[in-house]
């Protein structure tokens, strides 16, 4: 059976969905951008939880500018330079932060709880109303979490353009994973041939490159990592798996085709690594890889799913 409840912690309103066969529970905090705040797995008869998030509210007002841990990415993801973009003809210049979107730091809104036997799941919103210069075109995002038998976490994000005219978009997710055990020591494997070229900027050429270093598991040990990997969906699921072999925990990934630019980052403490979904590469506003165009008073969905176990 599954349930849901709601508590407050560490300044936190939380909201906690739980599978009380196996007591794995995923928490979501409404208030900051529908942030995923947790996702506990069994583990030798306790919970351990693979998400980095915020050990408190002070915690997460202070470091959200570093690390946007578990914030929702929209309308665009990752760096636009110079905050400028151009969209049908007009330059646009963004006033907020030109990184990471409009939404990281906003309220979401609950629409529904549901439960069943099968799965626990929690719908959230904001309207944006083009209140940024910069991106002028009202939209809704609806984020829906559910969690499944098996410790899977399905989510989807649904964007409806509220505007009269087409919109540029992108759509992606910056969660941080952890199990404990120090980046170093952990290895990783995901379905991609190629990379997409940086400049020293951090910002996309426009080309790709071959690239095939976690084809198979590969250990973190000395790499670093701060790239955009384009996802073969051809090779079968899941198209990502981190492990820790010293606490044999697996949590794997599941994008669906939706989100063909995988996007890692190990940060400076590597005691975390970013594991991102992106429907299109950094700058996409500018260089067009993997944008997206929403018609007027259409919507369109995006969907992952993670599932973390111990072996």
């Amino acid at each position: 059976m599954f349930s849901i409840h709601t508590f407050h912690q560490a300044g936190f309103e939380i909201i906690a969905l739980t599978d009380t066969n196996s007591g794995t529970q995923v928490e979501i905090i409404p208030a900051h951008s529908a942030l995923l705040h947790a996702f506990k797995i069994p583990y030798n008869g306790e919970l351990l939880n693979i998400i980095d998030s915020y050990s408190n509210l002070h915690d997460y007002q202070t470091n959200l500018p570093e690390y946007f841990k578990s914030a929702k990415l929209s309308p665009f993801a990752c760096r636009i330079p110079a905050s400028k973009y151009q969209w049908q003809e007009k330059e646009y210049t963004l006033t907020k932060s030109a990184i990471h979107g409009l939404l990281y730091d906003v309220p979401f809104d609950v629409i529904l709880q549901e439960v069943d036997k099968n799965s626990a799941t929690l719908t959230l919103y904001h309207t944006y109303k083009g209140e940024d210069a910069g991106y002028p075109f009202p939209y809704r995002c609806e984020v829906q979490y559910s969690l499944q038998p098996g410790s899977q976490l399905n989510i989807t994000t649904t964007i409806s353009n509220l505007s009269l005219a087409d919109i540029p978009l992108m759509d992606g997710w910056h969660p941080y994973f952890s199990t404990g055990t120090p980046v170093d020591e952990l290895e990783l494997q995901f379905a991609s041939t190629q990379i997409v070229e940086f400049n020293a900027q951090l910002v996309p050429t426009g080309k790709v490159l071959p690239y095939n270093t976690f084809e198979k598991l590969t250990t973190l040990a000395g790499k670093s990592l701060d790239n955009s990997f384009m996802l073969d969906f051809t090779q079968q699921a899941p198209l990502c798996l981190l492990r820790d072999p010293q606490k044999q925990v697996d949590i794997t990934f599941y994008p669906g085709t939706c989100y063909p630019i995988l996007q890692i980052y190990i940060p400076p403490h590597r005691n975390s690594i970013a594991i991102e979904h992106l429907t299109g590469a950094p700058n996409a506003f500018n260089n067009g890889m993997g944008l997206l165009t929403l018609p007027a008073a259409e919507t369109k969905e995006f969907s992952t799913a993670i599932i973390a176990t111990a072996w």
